[in-house]
């Protein structure tokens, strides 16, 4: 829907509710009118009321008519309408307007509740910059974020939002990426680097290029999700859809029977049709309609601002029941910055010599430890001397020049190619140099752990995670060193990436998993997000992590998945309490109705008071300490 569509619907609901009030306070001041005419001039009061019930209530009027001829009425319009016509019948005018007065009062509180409540969630969530400062022959033109071009210059000024994903050109930005990410701490960027759209400049003013339009920049795409967000359900809220359906027609058929009560025992139709329509008021469904989706929707804003972009509902439903959390090592318990700490040399080759073959063999591949080879190397490479250069996926490279075949790889490739290598024990990846199939040499590469990686594991095992399991392509050894070193349960190593998959289904097959998530970083890991029940990205607003995973982790912390958990804990706990207390408040109210215990006056309480109460309710889920 386009901007101006949104806001002209927007404007037309307005001007609906404006005419709703106004003949909401006509109905009122004719009530008042019969109220007081009703002893002495009957035909006139009785004419006020009717006139007041139908300006107050000719929405609910209509909502019932429209459900009727769509053969779907058992919902809170139809009861309210065949309740209300009811106490007409038996000559309770008065209380018959009161009751859709007062029901009338409650849906507008409610939906004003409702709307705060997303209105508030909202504001959080606005990570939108609207417009755009534009450079355009050293002048300076505002201009719709809609409307900027890939290779624009603009200018983001101090306490601006940036408005589009781009590089700086300035030589240094000082920004906040709170509203993507959840951290306070302001970050330095330089030029050339990467700047996300939705980052607030709390520095000086700075220059940066257009590199992606708006509606593919990181901003539109977490909005596009929170709002899709909405659409994918949670059981428990297709549940309550599914009870409704089945609870409204049975509380309908109650009626009826309480209605027929005087033809089996001695009392008046009257009494009967009184205590059958206040049955009805009372057993609309609107706490549990409305509290449930919006307890959801408050947990999925709770965890946004957090950075961390929840996908539906459903997801949050199943992290309630998670008890397996599966690791990827590289890029998700560790930075994915390679070091080169040691150069061996079983020949007379010297260690330059064996990195130089190494970073020949790595200067075409963009895999991240190629580029920390040709970093540590340092030195401009002549590739023109290969002829063929083959990359063996998860294992290494293949390349033949003019005088040599050149064959880089780890301890499976060799072993693969027939090549003895001694056995070397060292903590790190070990990347093996062969020229015409005779062992040269091996380099040492360092991962670098994440400062929140190691208290990671202790944080889910107290909030009830039983099984924490790694999967990587490192060798055993390296592979349990690490593992031992952070507390994590079970580790599987030398895996291809296309193995991560087939481990991760054995281990959805063990009698002790209930749920699995997994948490990788989203790059090469898309099969195995897809299989596990909930599939977690490091996603640091890489478009692959946003579009391959049910849950985008926007900061590069693994440790946000605790409050992922937390939230989601939190929110079915609440939704849970919603649900309770909306169906004991009914339960309670409706047994006293049917033994004329309860007046229509107080009925309207179980209906849009609970509604009302469990609204505020939701908006609990807010507070949770990180």
């Amino acid at each position: 829907m386009s901007k101006e569509c949104s806001c002209h619907n927007h404007e037309e609901e307005n001007e609906n509710k404006v005419v709703e009030y106004i003949l909401t306070l006509f109905g009122i001041i004719l009530l008042l009118i019969a109220i007081f005419t009703k002893n002495e001039y009957f035909t006139i009061s009785f004419a006020c009321f009717v006139s007041s019930y139908l300006l107050i209530g000719y929405e609910v009027i209509i909502n019932a008519f429209k459900k009727l001829f769509k053969r779907d009425m058992f919902d809170e319009n139809f009861l309210m309408m065949i309740a209300t016509f009811g106490a007409f019948a038996i000559g309770q005018y008065t209380e018959a307007v009161v009751v859709i007065l007062l029901y009338k009062i409650g849906e507008i509180l409610q939906d004003r509740a409702v709307e705060n409540s997303k209105k508030k969630i909202s504001e959080t969530l606005d990570i939108r910059q609207k417009q755009a400062n534009i450079e355009i022959d050293n002048k300076i033109e505002v201009i719709d974020v809609e409307k900027v071009n890939i290779g624009d210059v603009i200018i983001v000024k101090t306490g601006d939002k940036v408005p589009v994903d781009g590089v700086i050109l300035s030589d240094e930005a000082s920004i906040d990426m709170s509203a993507l990410n959840g951290e306070s701490k302001p970050v330095t960027l330089n030029k050339d680097q990467e700047i996300l759209s939705g980052s607030v400049n709390i520095g000086s003013v700075f220059k940066m290029k257009v590199t992606k339009k708006y509606e593919d920049s990181t901003v539109s795409k977490i909005i596009k999700l929170i709002e899709e967000a909405e659409s994918k359900k949670s059981h428990t809220e297709k549940f309550i859809t599914r009870f409704a359906k089945v609870y409204t027609p049975i509380v309908t058929l109650i009626a009826v029977l309480i209605a027929l009560l005087p033809l089996v025992i001695n009392m008046s139709y009257t009494v009967a049709l009184n205590r059958a329509f206040t049955f009805l008021v009372i057993s609309c469904p609107c706490a549990l309609v409305i509290s449930v989706p919006l307890g959801f929707f408050v947990g999925i804003g709770a965890a946004s601002k957090r950075g961390i972009i929840i996908k539906g509902s459903n997801y949050l439903d199943i992290l309630t029941n998670v008890n397996t959390v599966v690791f990827d090592k590289t890029g998700t318990l560790t930075k994915g910055v390679f070091e080169v700490v040691k150069v061996k040399s079983y020949t007379d080759l010297n260690e330059d010599e064996i990195i130089e073959n190494i970073a020949l063999c790595e200067s075409y591949s963009n895999h991240y430890i190629a580029k920390s080879i040709l970093k540590y190397y340092g030195k401009e490479i002549n590739n023109l001397d290969i002829i063929k250069h083959e990359e063996i996926a998860g294992k290494g490279i293949k390349v033949y020049t003019k005088e040599k075949e050149i064959l880089v790889g780890n301890e499976s490739l060799m072993k693969e190619s027939n090549i003895k290598i001694i056995g070397v024990k060292e903590v790190g990846t070990i990347i093996y140099l062969t020229i015409n199939e005779k062992l040269q040499g091996y380099i040492v590469l360092s991962d670098i752990l994440k400062e929140d990686a190691k208290d990671l594991i202790s944080k889910l095992k107290n909030i009830g995670i039983k099984k924490n399991i790694m999967l990587t392509g490192d060798s055993q050894d390296i592979a349990k060193t690490f593992a031992n070193d952070i507390g994590i349960d079970e580790v599987y190593s030398n895996l291809l990436p296309e193995d991560k998959a087939g481990k991760l289904e054995s281990i959805k097959g063990k009698e002790y998993v209930k749920r699995v998530a997994y948490l990788g970083d989203g790059i090469n890991d898309s099969p195995v997000l897809a299989l596990a029940d909930v599939g977690i990205s490091m996603g640091k607003g890489s478009d692959i992590a946003i579009e391959t995973s049910d849950i985008v982790i926007m900061s590069d912390e693994p440790s946000k998945l605790v409050d992922a958990i937390k939230i989601a804990k939190k929110t079915k706990r609440i939704v849970n309490q919603n649900i309770t207390f909306a169906l004991l408040i009914k339960i309670v109210f409706l047994i006293l109705s049917g033994f004329g215990m309860m007046s229509m006056w107080f009925a309207i309480f179980a209906d849009t008071g609970v509604a009302l109460l469990t609204v505020l309710n939701s908006i609990r889920i807010f507070n949770i300490k990180k």
